[in-house]
């Protein structure tokens, strides 16, 4: 009887599992992006969904990437970044044209969640005449500073300053909360700012107003995969829950709780269901603060887990790569070319590019790390198998020693140093990198720095960026070990 019990909770156990809905939510890498995704998981979760959710998926192109490629199934995204950047048309394009051309891509948008977080130029209250964007041109001494997506966009500065005719005489770019931290240091004194964002009101910031309405309106939806409402009807239902019921006014509060507040993305959703959702009122759970050694411990994991997987495939194709440009020139330039345009290519660009083919996650950062790490280890191999004394090889013909025999047992151990080199370097790089990862979804101690940039928290920052700096002295010391172990001591004597 007790087996026959058991037996039927594991399959009971069993089919709960195969039954149970799985939802991937993913956010943005800024404050408003990580409450609505930690509230659409809060949601989801409340519908009993299995829920993986990705935090921090960098750049718009990067997240949109994933949500095409199926790595997440939804997130927060505005209909003014839909019809801009990812479909290319004007500002004056309709709802109904966006979810056209969205069905192409079998991609859907939700009804607005009620409320709008457009694009606006601020000043601080020191700064004096200007009241609309019109009004510019006449104070041309005043110092711009703009965040780097807004400089890209086709709704962003080009064409704002072709509309209103600005021409500054200051002018600089800069992440986009660092643009807050310029007019706290009187460093700028017009910013581009979201509307929704709460250091507007901590700030004392006044609005330009948009006299010649040339910012189109940027209404909160849910971007999702178009088999979602089937696939998952009742998380989409509790997701469908928001949809209408988010004021501006309680969207810039729950972005408080958060980068004023120092309170975390958790407590600011379980702020903003509560608000908006009358039935979901209670406390709010307690605060966190102070050094988190927890999440240190899993995120630096993390990062080893990254760093290990990739420096060991940059080693295992990189001294083979060496070896192969050290056998003639015609090799040597070709192999040394390709593996230093490997470096040129910008980090965000390949992550992007490799999403589709990977997904999110570890995946792309692996390539990534990989593809960066791999030239000093050519390079240094290269280096040390051709600039040995032309005397050993000399005698190693002599003594009659076949090719490969030269290689492993004279070349290679002359040339270990500068090999090590080669290596070691690439280590050291490979930590500093890693901290891209969290851009998508791979985890590791980015995602303290990239928070704490945006939330201008400095304890945050150093979370993640002490750690890693103590990874890479580590890394540089298990390497002097390691070259104790490999070098010849003949060599080492040399070299001391």
């Amino acid at each position: 009887m007790r087996r026959f019990l058991l037996v039927w909770l594991l399959l009971t156990v069993c089919c709960w599992a195969q039954d149970a809905e799985k939802i991937r939510i993913g956010s943005k890498a800024f404050p408003e992006s990580w409450v609505l995704g930690e509230a659409a998981v809060q949601l989801a979760r409340s519908s009993g969904a299995q829920v993986e959710y990705t935090k921090s998926l960098g750049a718009t192109e990067i997240i949109y990437a994933a949500l095409k490629q199926g790595s997440i199934d939804v997130y927060p995204e505005y209909t003014g970044t839909i019809r801009q950047v990812f479909l290319k048309q004007i500002s004056d394009a309709t709802d109904a044209d966006a979810l056209e051309l969205l069905a192409r891509d079998r991609l859907g948008m939700s009804y607005s969640l009620g409320f709008t977080d457009s694009y606006a130029l601020a000043v601080p209250q020191r700064v004096r005449g200007p009241e609309a964007l019109s009004d510019l041109p006449k104070y041309p001494d005043l110092r711009y500073v703009m965040n780097q997506e807004f400089m890209g966009r086709q709704d962003g500065w080009s064409g704002l300053s072709a509309k209103y005719g600005l021409k500054p005489k200051h002018f600089s770019e800069m992440q986009h909360e660092l643009c807050y931290r310029a007019v706290e240091a009187n460093q700028a004194d017009i910013i581009n700012v979201y509307t929704t964002d709460a250091q507007i009101e901590k700030l004392g910031l006044r609005l330009l107003r948009d006299d010649q309405h040339y910012f189109s309106r940027y209404d909160c939806v849910w971007l999702y995969r178009a088999d979602l409402p089937q696939r998952c009807p009742k998380a989409w239902a509790a997701l469908q829950q928001l949809v209408g019921r988010v004021s501006e006014e309680q969207m810039r509060r729950a972005n408080a709780r958060m980068v004023i507040d120092q309170q975390s993305d958790k407590q600011a959703a379980e702020y903003l269901l509560q608000q908006c959702l009358p039935a979901r009122q209670g406390e709010v759970s307690p605060r966190k603060s102070g050094f988190d050694f927890g999440l240190v411990l899993k995120q630096t994991g993390e990062h080893l887990k990254l760093v290990a997987i990739s420096l060991s495939l940059a080693v295992l194709v990189g001294v083979p790569l060496g070896i192969l440009a050290s056998r003639s020139p015609v090799t040597a330039r070709l192999t040394l070319s390709t593996v230093g345009l490997l470096q040129t290519i910008p980090s965000l660009a390949l992550l992007a590019f490799m999403i589709p083919i990977t997904g999110t996650g570890p995946g792309p950062a692996v390539v990534a790390l990989f593809v960066y790490s791999i030239l000093p280890i050519v390079r240094n191999t290269y280096t040390g198998l051709t600039t040995l004394p032309g005397n050993l090889s000399e005698a190693a013909h002599a003594l009659g020693m076949p090719p490969l025999a030269q290689l492993w047992r004279i070349r290679l151990p002359m040339a270990s140093p500068s090999i090590l080199a080669g290596i070691k370097t690439s280590s050291v790089i490979n930590v500093g990198t890693a901290t891209l990862a969290a851009l998508v979804g791979a985890g590791g101690l980015g995602q303290s720095i990239l928070q704490g940039i945006s939330l201008l928290d400095n304890q945050m920052i150093f979370q993640g960026a002490i750690p890693a700096a103590m990874l890479a002295l580590l890394a540089q010391a298990f390497w002097d070990v390691v070259e104790k172990w490999i070098v010849p001591r003949g060599l080492r004597i040399q070299a001391e």
